[in-house]
């Protein structure tokens, strides 16, 4: 009997506001200091909210923001704010 295996997606685990708070926060803390894991992470929770919503939030395209949030994307520090806002998270600096 074959065992069929189906892909683990992370956004189908960011159900509430604060699963979707914690996970930026792990990934943040774990990123290299690239960006990378943030913007994986900002990927995954913006496909887990909805993102034609969130692009009539940020006022970028669909299109746009998976680009920007891509693995090879580069996304500007003011679409970062907008995307963080409209999902309703916010970015915090602490020492």
């Amino acid at each position: 009997m074959a065992v069929k295996l189906k892909r683990w997606d992370v956004a189908e685990q960011l159900n509430t506001e604060e699963d979707m708070q914690l996970y930026l926060e792990a990934c943040a803390e774990e990123d290299a200091g690239d960006g990378v894991m943030i913007r994986h992470s900002l990927a995954n929770i913006a496909r887990a909210k909805n993102m034609s919503e969130l692009a009539k939030e940020t006022g970028v395209s669909r299109k746009g923001l998976y680009k920007a949030l891509s693995e090879d994307g580069n996304p500007s520090f003011a679409l970062i704010l907008k995307l963080t806002r409209a999902l309703g998270l916010r970015l915090k600096i602490a020492v």
